[in-house]
């Protein structure tokens, strides 16, 4: 078998390596130096430079080929700006390796780890522990008064040797720590929401972009939104305030004084300056929850205050700064809200940079029953009594809530009330299959008597009170899901689409459009009149 060539891939250092004097031979320069041990032979060293120290790397390869003739020397431009820059100067050199035809079965690398700045040799270091280069570390040192040799000292790390393990396993633990910490402690069992949280926590501590969670109501974003500037306030990445703000409670010129704050005699009422919800967050996180609901004056200050980091106060005449990063919620379809015109383009663009859905509650049934212990947790840490299920009533409680009977409209806040109100009724802290049916039977007649008053509100709405309660039930909910689903479409053509999805495709022709608008008439409705309400 033939042995492999050894490749040593580092940066040239403007200072260590610099030595174009007479006296150049006495000083040790350790790009040169690695290139001169007895007993290692680098058959091929792939060198890395930044462009304006052409003329130094000239001299530090005429010197390598003086040391070792047998080493070939390849020479890679690389361009950051600024050597100190962690974004600027690992974007390079994880394209450097990605482009790079690395060839194990014939070649053995070693990546020089002692020249560069700080920042370059972390980057060096982080992307072997992650396998970008696929090579053991090398690192050399001067050498001592007494030593023979001008070419110093080296030692290979190999960070594949159990030795190293604990390096990465201290890294592989706090993110699974920070993972935990998003998810509150529960143990969640649905895979797709686990590798969420993991992304989640992945872009919450490596940008400062604005995030935002999506999901119905009830669904956790606030609380995850907490938990995510908490995370990164003990990271030291924000040393602000917490500031969130329900934007449905926004309305009109107290929405732009409370966002933005006001300059005394702004207005009429304005008494004295206000600071507003943006400057209130310089330094930490704004969570604008229901983001959906902000009018579009609002939206545009918001996106010059987002990209700008500045912005004018009601009345004012000189900008002020807040650097903040911004979290939205939302349980609106914005792409749509985009079409009917409702919601700026530009903004959402700007928001839809890290986006995550968080699904419902019965998207996962898997995630009530760790849920359900979180929650009986929180009750005895509330009212400092501990309760628990007997056998019999928890079995029938999580039966219950994991079947598709369990509606849970209202997703974990329906769950919290649940526990809340079994826990305060159970006698001697034991919930007993009583308390448990009584409960199952209060959260079936709320969710059905939401259900009827949603429709019946909706109905009564376009075509009378009177005229929704004659039809019958069937009808009624028909009806009015078709109207939910053509308010929140563009077209007549797109709720057709949405609603037809399955027949339509047993059709040679589809004119869903027509069906629809045909559907509407029989209930003397039609288009324009669903969407003006």
């Amino acid at each position: 078998m033939a042995q492999l060539q050894t490749v040593a891939i580092g940066i040239l250092g403007p200072t260590l390596d610099h030595g174009r004097s007479s006296d150049r031979w006495g000083k040790w320069r350790p790009t040169v130096a690695l290139c001169s041990h007895e007993d290692l032979i680098i058959n091929r060293f792939e060198l890395l430079y930044q462009p304006n120290f052409t003329k130094l790397l000239g001299w530090v390869v005429d010197d390598i080929h003086a040391v070792s003739p047998e080493t070939r020397v390849v020479t890679h431009p690389i361009d950051f700006k600024d050597p100190w820059d962690f974004e600027e100067v690992y974007g390079a050199l994880h394209g450097f390796a990605g482009a790079y035809a690395f060839d194990p079965d014939n070649e053995q690398y070693l990546i020089h780890i002692t020249t560069g700045t700080h920042v370059a040799q972390i980057c060096m270091f982080l992307l072997t522990e992650s396998r970008h280069f696929p090579a053991r570390l090398i690192q050399t040192a001067p050498p001592k008064k007494e030593a023979h040799t001008r070419a110093g000292t080296y030692e290979i790390i190999d960070l594949d040797l159990s030795r190293y393990d604990s390096i990465a396993m201290r890294r592989h633990e706090e993110t699974r720590d920070d993972i935990s910490f998003l998810k509150s402690g529960i143990d969640t069992r649905n895979a797709a929401f686990n590798a969420l949280i993991e992304r989640i926590e992945h872009v919450a501590l490596h940008t400062a972009d604005p995030l935002t969670l999506m999901g119905p109501t009830g669904a956790g974003k606030s609380h995850l939104a907490r938990r995510i500037y908490e995370l990164k306030r003990a990271r030291k990445k924000l040393r602000g305030p917490f500031v969130e703000v329900s934007c449905a409670t926004l309305r009109g010129d107290a929405a732009m004084s409370a966002l933005f704050g006001h300059r005394k005699g702004a207005f009429t009422g304005a008494a004295a300056d206000r600071k507003g919800f943006l400057l209130a967050a310089d330094g930490g996180m704004l969570f604008l929850d229901e983001i959906g609901e902000l009018g579009t004056d609002e939206q545009t200050l918001l996106l010059k205050a987002i990209e700008e980091k500045r912005f004018y106060p009601l009345g004012a005449d000189q900008e002020v700064e807040s650097d903040f990063q911004l979290i939205c919620g939302t349980n609106r379809d914005l792409a749509a809200e985009v079409r009917a015109g409702r919601f700026r383009e530009d903004l959402l663009a700007r928001m839809n940079l890290w986006s995550f859905r968080l699904p419902g509650l019965r998207e996962r049934p898997e995630d009530i029953e760790p849920n359900l212990a979180f929650e009986l947790d929180r009750h005895a840490a509330r009212t400092g009594t501990r309760v628990t299920f007997n056998k019999e009533a928890r079995e029938r409680f999580l039966a219950f809530a994991t079947s598709p009977e369990a509606l849970w409209p209202a997703n974990f806040r329906d769950l919290s009330g649940a526990v809340t109100r079994m826990a305060t009724l159970a006698p001697a802290g034991r919930i007993r299959a009583e308390i448990v049916e009584q409960e199952i039977a209060r959260l079936r007649g709320g969710w059905r008597d939401a259900a009827a008053d949603g429709d019946a509100e909706l109905l009564a709405d376009l075509v009378g009170a009177d005229r929704a309660a004659a039809m019958d039930r069937f009808d009624r909910v028909q009806l009015a899901e078709v109207i939910r689903v053509c308010r929140r479409s563009a077209t007549l053509s797109a709720a057709g689409r949405g609603l037809f999805a399955q027949s339509r495709q047993r059709k040679k022709t589809a004119n869903d459009a027509d069906r629809l608008r045909k559907y509407l008439a029989l209930h003397g409705l039609d288009w324009a009149a669903v969407r003006a309400k």
